[in-house]
């Protein structure tokens, strides 16, 4: 089993919803909603455990995807 962690201290949940409300965040939102990939429901379930790092790792499947690295880099700034 992954080693649990924390949450990250500098997580803001109200830069987070900022972010969401962009239309580059939409579109992403939207873009992991249609997918609905099996490697997205396992990093929730894995969050919701507590278990941070393997949820980072069953996201990295889904970051093999060029339309989702980019619309994270128009987040990003």
């Amino acid at each position: 089993m992954g080693k649990q962690q924390a949450p990250s201290e500098n997580f803001d949940m109200r830069k987070a919803m900022e972010l969401a409300g962009t239309p580059a965040g939409r579109q992403l939102l939207k873009l992991l909603q249609t997918q609905s990939s099996p490697e997205l429901q396992a990093a929730i379930s894995k969050a919701a455990a507590g278990d941070y790092q393997s949820a980072k790792q069953s996201l990295s499947a889904l970051m093999e995807n060029p339309e989702i690295r980019d619309l994270l880099k128009q987040l990003e700034g």
